[in-house]
């Protein structure tokens, strides 16, 4: 084998690695959006905890959205998000949103409960029925309150 085929086969091996390896990084990013119309709503939650842009909206386990920005409400003192909806999925005005954690210690995202009205959400609505995240840290610092609380009581 000639030096320059060799040389070409080495070329086209490197290619085809980096191209793999991009391939791989926008999969792993969640670059992979749906290409239709989407619509934007916006829900206000207490605590977003871990909660990141581009974590998924999903609804039944389904994915219909991604969190497209969180700022804050310097006046209610709240978080707000922006969720980007796929528009071939639409919701009720009464669908309730909740930061969900997926698993014990997984990744947080958004999930959103369907209501009952025939009206549907569409782009600029606030969703009105929040749940914040749980805080794994808060609820153990609860309990190891409560339980340092409670040992005085039991001594005596």
């Amino acid at each position: 084998m000639s030096r320059t085929t060799l040389d070409l086969w080495v070329g086209v091996f490197v290619a085809v690695g980096f191209a793999a390896l991009v391939f791989l990084a926008v999969k792993v990013g969640n670059h992979s959006g749906s290409s239709g119309p989407i619509y934007t709503v916006s829900a206000a939650f207490d605590n977003i905890g871990g909660l990141k842009v581009r974590a998924p909206v999903k609804s039944a386990g389904v994915v219909v959205g991604r969190v497209g920005s969180i700022g804050f409400d310097k006046t209610k003192f709240r978080a707000v998000v922006r969720l980007d909806l796929d528009g071939r999925y639409t919701f009720p005005v009464d669908t309730s949103a909740s930061i969900l954690t997926s698993g014990l210690l997984g990744e947080q995202y958004v999930g959103l409960d369907p209501g009952a009205e025939e009206t549907e959400l569409k782009t600029g609505d606030q969703l009105q029925i929040t749940q914040s995240a749980v805080v794994l840290e808060k609820l153990i610092g609860q309990f190891l309150f409560n339980k340092a609380a409670e040992a005085p009581a039991s001594a005596k």
